[in-house]
């Protein structure tokens, strides 16, 4: 973690809201809508004007204006200056002598002594306006928080450095006592300094606390965080005996479907590795080990990142490049998928400067890439490297990623409004699953391409399909092999594609104005996707949409508000900033409207 150096002022909007000069004494600011200004203009995206602050700061004061420029006045009389805050917009800009610690934040800069909550404390009376954008800003503040925090507590523990790890996963256990992420990460730091017995008796304490306040027990992941090395088994679990102990035996395994098996011989041959000092071997079972916990085993996101980020340190040093690419790689697609943007763009951009022009591994590279983006709202880059990932994957001939490009990039592009890219895409990723029979994956481009022929159909965009027997152009055939993926989704037990079919058969059903199907399918797809505590947050925001809007058009405008208050807060948290507007909007609605009771 990095400090900053004593500065003429610090700005401290995280926890109680200070000023202190760079000797530590304290500046007086005196009120709460001063504070509240100053954070509203800093962390803007663009400078407001004097009008827009005084409605939502000023809404029932006689002069909102007047207002405005005695709180301006107070913010220049602490910081030293009369030429801060001036025009109309107000210009946001302060001088390098001030230190505003969310800016530093946002910057990737954590004080880890001062990590409460944004204006801890500053509750005025104000708009509507300004009160949603103090909760979507407070959960933004948090989920940067939790990300550097969980970013460097991984680093510490692949670096060895346990001391470290402890204090940081200390932290991050406290500030989230109810996420199970970050007491895994604290008994892995307990576990690696060798507090066995303490690691243990967190496990235990937590599995309590969890049932006795939630009503259920955390992942097996937890537990299984306190083994000491990659080829013990986890605490109170007889080892499983196995004939091969070997790499490929894993591998195989896994690709057979024999999850623990591959499992336990993943973490053998780590060990075996490990204890023959072989460090190029043991990059490649740990890369392996860990990808296989972020892919395979749900609820394991965490100690596959540890393993990830150990193997690609360990393999770059025995200049074994493709695996770190491909670790760096793993690590960039779990933090995606958990809404850790600035993170996973930064593991990503690593991976891609490694890869040294490797077509094989650059397709991956930009695969994930492109996933990161669309969820973070960049649709035209993440588009871009979608194009870009396909063309790598089909010269260097792996139908696995350029499936994997096509499907998934066909759902950027249908959230883009990309509809002919969509179906194309879907359609093309598809035939190249079936025709490789990766069953585990064709649940997803099968849902896609069924939402972007009926978003075709349904604005006009082209001719139905032929076999279409309904108003609606959507056609028997497509229904019952949606319904298809639906239930191939529920045998392979993935919670994502599960989520993802259920809720475009929501859609189909809420087109056709069976309200109360669609959101019983609506209710099944979100139940489905939070069933694991690894989620795609961006799939989540979507299936969260659509929950608010079937429930607008059935007017419940109660269950709306709802699950658009749950959109905002994990739109806020996870960086999904083409749908936090949205969600937003959605509130907005619901407020007008003051429905009647939520039947959600």
């Amino acid at each position: 973690m990095c400090e900053t150096e004593p500065a003429m002022l610090h700005v401290s909007l995280i926890g109680p809201p200070r000023m202190r000069t760079g000797s530590g004494d304290p500046i007086d600011v005196r009120g709460q809508k001063p504070w509240a200004l100053l954070a509203r203009l800093l962390l803007a995206e663009r400078p407001l004007t004097r009008r827009e602050v005084a409605v939502e700061l000023f809404p029932d004061t006689v002069d909102p204006l007047g207002s405005v420029r005695w709180c301006l006045a107070s913010l220049r009389k602490a910081l030293g200056s009369s030429v801060l805050f001036t025009g109309d917009p107000i210009d946001p800009t302060l001088p390098d002598d001030v230190v505003v610690d969310v800016q530093e934040l946002r910057r990737g800069v954590l004080d880890a002594q001062a990590v409460g909550e944004l204006l801890e404390g500053v509750d005025p009376p104000c708009g509507p306006e300004f009160s949603i954008w103090l909760l979507v800003a407070r959960q933004q503040v948090a989920a940067r928080i939790s990300a550097l925090l969980h970013d460097e507590t991984i680093t510490a523990i692949s670096r060895g450095d346990a001391q470290r790890a402890i204090e940081l996963s200390e932290i991050g256990a406290r500030r989230s006592p109810y996420d199970e992420s970050a007491h895994v990460l604290l008994v892995k730091s307990l576990t690696l300094a060798g507090h066995g017995e303490a690691a243990l008796r967190h496990v235990v304490e937590v599995e309590a606390r969890f049932q006795a306040e939630l009503g259920c027990a955390p992942t097996p992941a937890l537990r299984s965080a306190a083994r000491a090395s990659v080829g013990e088994p986890p605490p109170g679990v007889s080892a499983s005996t196995i004939a091969a102990t070997l790499l490929e035996s894993g591998r195989a395994a896994l690709a057979a479907g024999a999850v623990d098996a591959g499992l336990d011989c993943l973490r053998r041959a780590g060990a075996q590795a490990e204890a023959a000092g072989d460090d190029a071997l043991f990059g490649r079972c740990l890369y392996e080990l860990g990808s296989a916990l972020v892919h395979t085993v749900r609820g394991f996101d965490d100690e596959g990142s540890i393993l990830l980020e150990q193997a690609a340190l360990m393999a770059r040093s025995a200049g074994d490049l493709s695996t770190a690419v491909s670790a760096l790689r793993e690590r960039g697609y779990a933090d995606a998928l958990a809404g850790r943007r600035p993170e996973s763009q930064r593991n990503l951009e690593r991976a891609g400067g490694l890869a040294a022009g490797d077509a094989r591994l650059l397709a991956g590279v930009h695969a994930v890439a492109g996933l990161n983006l669309a969820d973070w709202g960049h649709h035209d880059d993440a588009l871009t490297s979608y194009r870009t990932a396909i063309e790598l994957a089909r010269s260097a001939g792996d139908r696995r990623w350029e499936a994997w490009s096509l499907g998934v990039g066909g759902w950027a592009a249908l959230m883009a409004g990309r509809r002919g890219e969509a179906l194309a895409w879907s359609a093309q990723s598809l035939a190249v699953v079936r025709d490789m029979r990766w069953a585990a994956f064709e649940p997803w481009p099968m849902a896609v391409l069924a939402e972007a022929r009926w978003n075709r159909d349904a604005d006009g965009d082209a001719d139905g399909d032929a076999d279409s027997d309904d108003s609606d152009g959507v056609s028997a055939a497509s229904i019952a092999e949606l319904e298809r993926g639906f239930a191939m989704s529920c045998q392979l037990e993935d919670p994502c594609w599960e989520g993802g079919s259920g809720r475009v058969l929501a859609l189909h059903h809420g087109r056709l104005g069976d309200h109360d199907a669609a959101l019983r399918w609506i209710v099944e797809a979100r139940v489905r996707c939070l069933r694991r505590t690894d989620i795609w947050s961006g799939l989540l925001g979507s299936i969260l949409l659509t929950e608010a809007e079937l429930r607008l058009a059935a007017g419940d405008h109660g269950g709306a508000d709802a699950a658009g208050r749950d959109l905002v807060s994990l739109a806020a948290r996870t960086h999904l900033d083409n749908l936090l507007p949205s969600g937003i909007a959605v509130l907005a609605r619901t407020r007008e409207a003051g429905g009647p009771v939520s039947r959600r």
